[in-house]
């Protein structure tokens, strides 16, 4: 008898009862709203670097159709960047700028794929005579010659994924992807590889990118410098883990006060995106499309003059393992930069 009577309730709420109608909240342009600062403080970007945003991705974002009332490209690309900025819940984001939270999540996927669909436009090795400026740059740092590129790996932070979990809780005990990135000597990014977990080391990363396979083949002519968690090779220099005279000395200096620049490029990086720094609450490929979207981003400010967080230092990843090993290729070269350019 009880259910007969909650069926023709039921029924009458969905026959009788008129629905309730849809309620469109006014979407104001926060660009209009803003002061400049506010904008920055906000989006990490200017109005203006906002906006040619906006028309790299308006193309490619869909339309309204006649059953949806769609976020314009500007609030679309306004939410992804202050997803990025601040980490902030989906929902919050949403009542800043009165859309739905559901609006929000399909607002940052869509621009994010984008983004990292134009990883390999922004984010690229030099090459030609853009190399010889950068090693030229280099050696303004410290006098070590003939460096092309600073690599380092950084912990972002995910939540645990349902399938293989344990591969990503990394060695401070939380769940993470392992990013290698690899910068010049103006805080570019170069390179980077954002798909591995946070249990693999940095020594592994770089042994399987491509960036290693054209070091090694003499397609890429140069040095790159990294920390003790990689191996010492001909074209990737690391410390004396226990220098013996005072050139060693020497030659460690020089390399940590130009290696710090890859350092620096991570403390800026996620300082204009906290996201990365404070965790991203998704699975492991949707982090990555975040991060090589970042990546991307950090790089198109500097193209256009937009630099966020200069001279910011990031020291939280220290070396996995001192002293990855040196082959004799590597031990060769790195005796032979000592005793040419730091010799007492």
């Amino acid at each position: 008898m009880a259910d007969r009577q909650l069926d023709r309730y039921y029924r009458y709420r969905r026959f009788r009862l008129p629905r309730r109608p849809r309620v469109f909240t006014d979407r104001n342009n926060p660009l209009e709203i803003l002061d400049v600062e506010s904008v920055r403080k906000r989006y990490r970007f200017f109005p203006d670097s906002i906006m040619i945003l906006v028309g790299i991705v308006e193309p490619t974002i869909g339309t309204a159709t006649m059953r949806s009332n769609p976020l314009p490209p500007l609030l679309t690309v306004l939410c992804c960047l202050q997803f990025f900025a601040t980490g902030a819940h989906h929902i919050v984001i949403a009542q800043a700028h009165g859309v739905s939270r559901s609006a929000v999540g399909k607002a940052i996927h869509a621009v994010s794929v984008i983004l990292a669909g134009l990883l390999n436009r922004y984010v690229k090795f030099p090459t030609g005579l853009e190399i010889e400026s950068v090693k030229r740059k280099f050696y303004s740092v410290a006098g070590f010659p003939n460096v092309v590129g600073a690599v380092d790996g950084t912990h972002v932070k995910i939540q645990a994924p349902p399938d293989n979990e344990a591969d990503y809780v990394n060695r401070k005990g939380y769940h993470s992807l392992n990013v290698q990135m690899v910068c010049d000597a103006n805080y570019r990014i170069t390179d980077v590889i954002a798909k591995w977990p946070g249990s693999v080391h940095d020594s592994r990363m770089f042994s399987e990118g491509i960036l290693c396979q054209k070091l090694e083949t003499g397609q890429i002519d140069g040095l790159l410098l990294g920390d003790s968690g990689y191996p010492c090779r001909k074209y990737l220099m690391t410390p004396y883990a226990n220098p013996r005279n005072l050139s060693e000395e020497r030659f460690n200096t020089a390399l940590c006060r130009t290696r710090v620049l890859i350092e620096q490029t991570f403390g800026m990086l996620k300082r204009r995106f906290a996201v990365l720094k404070y965790g991203i609450r998704t699975t492991p490929d949707r982090a990555a499309v975040y991060v090589a979207s970042c990546a991307m981003l950090h790089n198109f400010g500097f193209e256009h003059g937009d630099v966020y967080g200069r001279q910011t230092y990031e020291d939280d990843d220290m070396p996995q393992v001192d002293n990855q090993g040196v082959d004799v290729n590597g031990r060769t070269q790195r005796d032979y930069i000592t005793q040419r350019h730091f010799a007492v």
